[in-house]
C-alpha cells in the first residue's frame, strides 16, 4: 500500500473541500492517486444520498437575481435538512451559482436542464457543481423548481430567504423601485392572479348571477342593480378572489396595485410567488 503523507492528504483536502479523514481513506483507496481520490469522492455522492433518501428537506433557500436593467429575473429553490446549512456559505455559493447561470444562460425549463449547463467561472457544470457541495456538506439537498421570467420584472426576498416574488410588468422598466414595491405587496397580501381576467369565468358568472339576485330582492330598478352588481363584484375581486391589481396597495392603501403601475406608466402583467416547500 502506497504511503499516504500528511502534505498529500492536506492537498486533496484543499482541493475538495472535504474532511481529513475522508480525504485519507480516498487516498489510500485510489493508491495515492490524487486524481483517483478526487473520483472515489466524487462516487461518494449517490451512496450519501442513497443513504439519506428518506431524509425530509423542510429547509432551505429561495435564490433570486435581476438583470440590471430589470430585462430578466430568475428564480431557483434548493431544499436541505437543516437550517445551519441552508444558512452557510457553501450552500449559498451552489444557489447563487445556479440562479447566476439560469438568469445570464441560454435559461433552462427545467432542473435538469440547468444541471447540465456549465457552473460560472468555468468550474464544470451545474450538476458537478451540487453533488461536490453534497459530498461536502453530507447532507440531502433537493433543486426543486426554476423559473426565468423576461421583464421588466421587480423581485423581492424576504430576509430568511423561505418567500420569493418575481413580478411581470408591461411598460418601461425605468422605475425599478415601485416593481420591487408590487413584489413585496405579493408576498405580504399574497394575490391569487394578476388580473381579474385570469379568475375563472365561470366562477365569476356565478358571483355576478348570486349579486344580482340579491340586489333584484331589494326592489330597486335594474339601472341600479347593475351599479350596485358592479361594486360588489370589485369587492369581490379585491377581498375574495385576490385579484393583485384590485388590491388596495400596501404602502398605499388609498390606492389600488393597478393605480400606483398607471402612475408610472405601468401594467400588471404577471408574478410567481413561492414559499419554501409549497
Amino acid at each position: 500500500m502506497a504511503e499516504i503523507t500528511a502534505a498529500a492528504v492536506k492537498a486533496l483536502r484543499e482541493r475538495t473541500g472535504l474532511p481529513m479523514m475522508q480525504c485519507k481513506k480516498a487516498l489510500q483507496e485510489a493508491g495515492g492517486d490524487a486524481d483517483k481520490a478526487v473520483e472515489v469522492l466524487k462516487s461518494q455522492v449517490g451512496k450519501l444520498l442513497e443513504k439519506r433518501g428518506e431524509n425530509a428537506t423542510e429547509e432551505g433557500r429561495i435564490f433570486v437575481a435581476l438583470k440590471e436593467d430589470g430585462s430578466e429575473g430568475a428564480m431557483v429553490e434548493i431544499q436541505c435538512e437543516s437550517a445551519p446549512v441552508a444558512g452557510g456559505e457553501d450552500f449559498k455559493a451552489l444557489g447563487e451559482a445556479m440562479v447566476s447561470q439560469l438568469l445570464n444562460g441560454p435559461g433552462a425549463t427545467s432542473v435538469e436542464e440547468l444541471l447540465s449547463q456549465p457552473a460560472p467561472g468555468g468550474s464544470g457544470t451545474l450538476q458537478e457543481l451540487f453533488e461536490d457541495t453534497i459530498n461536502k456538506i453530507r447532507e440531502k439537498f433537493v433543486v426543486a423548481r426554476v423559473v426565468r421570467m423576461e421583464g421588466p420584472v421587480g423581485s423581492y426576498t424576504h430576509h430568511d430567504g423561505k418567500t420569493a416574488v418575481l413580478f411581470q410588468a408591461e411598460g418601461d422598466a425605468g422605475d425599478g423601485e415601485v416593481l420591487r414595491d408590487v413584489a413585496m405587496h405579493i408576498a405580504a397580501m399574497k394575490p391569487v392572479v394578476t388580473n381579474v381576467e385570469d379568475l375563472d369565468p365561470e366562477t365569476v358568472k356565478a358571483e355576478r348571477e348570486r349579486l344580482v339576485e340579491e340586489a333584484k330582492a331589494t326592489g330597486k330598478p335594474d339601472n341600479i342593480i347593475e351599479k350596485i352588481v358592479d361594486g360588489r363584484m370589485k369587492v369581490f375581486y379585491r377581498d375574495d378572489a385576490g385579484v393583485l391589481v384590485e388590491q388596495p396597495f400596501a404602502k398605499e392603501e388609498s390606492k389600488s396595485v393597478s393605480q400606483i403601475l398607471a402612475e408610472k406608466g405601468l401594467k400588471a402583467k404577471g408574478f410567481t410567488l413561492w414559499v419554501l416547500g409549497n
